[in-house]
This record gives structure tokens, sequence and C-alpha cells, in this order.
């Protein structure tokens, strides 16, 4: 869901800015932007990156996952905007592209060590008070 936030924001900006369109939506009586890629695709991905994320690894195969992770997703797009209807760019192109979905990966990668950390240290002390308080 934190994914989706950041990409409902940046995807509806980077439309209505006139950056890029989608010629071919659904939904297109609601929202200029694409459905599939902004809601569901990109969010599922952003899940898979971040349910296998190395970190456990060395900095640059972390760094490595994030460059090919962005970079599989930046090739799609091309593709896409070359031999499909999908995407139009109009201001925009590949590098802007790339640098946003690095810069959300990092968001939300971000957003799962703090969140997930947070709960993390609230399980662990439940079990300190619960396993204090059958002791007692």
């Amino acid at each position: 869901m934190f994914k989706q936030c950041i990409t409902c924001i940046f995807g509806h900006a980077v439309v209505e800015l006139k950056l890029l369109a989608y010629p071919v939506r659904e939904l297109a009586d609601v929202s200029r932007t694409s459905f599939t890629y902004e809601y569901m695709a990109y969010p599922m991905t952003c899940a898979v990156f971040n349910a296998y994320y190395p970190s456990h690894r060395s900095g640059w195969i972390q760094f490595g996952y994030y460059v090919l992770f962005t970079t599989v997703l930046t090739i799609v797009e091309v593709l896409l905007v070359q031999y499909t209807d999908l995407i139009r760019y109009v201001r925009w192109n590949w590098f802007w592209s790339w640098a946003t979905i690095f810069l959300t990966f990092l968001m939300t990668r971000a957003f799962c060590v703090i969140y997930f950390g947070t709960m993390t240290r609230v399980e662990t002390a439940k079990q300190k008070n619960a396993s204090s308080t059958t002791r007692s």
C-alpha cells in the first residue's frame, strides 16, 4: 500500500504535467494514469523486491539488486513505448523513469525497514512482558 501511495502521487503528477501519456488505458474516464501499472504491477514488483531483498549481503550486492530491478522495469517500459500505444513519452525519457523507479524503491525499502523494525521491537517487548508475567 505504501508503494501505491507513492506511485499514485508520482504517476498523477507526471501525467498532469504532460510529461508522459497513456493513450490506451483502463478506467479512462476516471484517471489518465495506467491503472494496471500504477496500482497492480509496480506495487507487486515492489513486494517481490522487498520480500527477497538481500539484507545480509554486501552493500554492492544490495546496490546491484536496486539496479537490476530498476533496469528491468525501465527496459520493459522502453519496449512498451517503442512497440505499443500503452505509454508515450511527451517530455520524458528512459533516464527519468529509471531515476524515479530507483527513488521509489529506496523510499519503499526505507519504509519497510522502519516499519518492520518497529514491529519486531514491539513483538520482542510483548514477549518479554509475557514471559515475566508468567514467572511471577
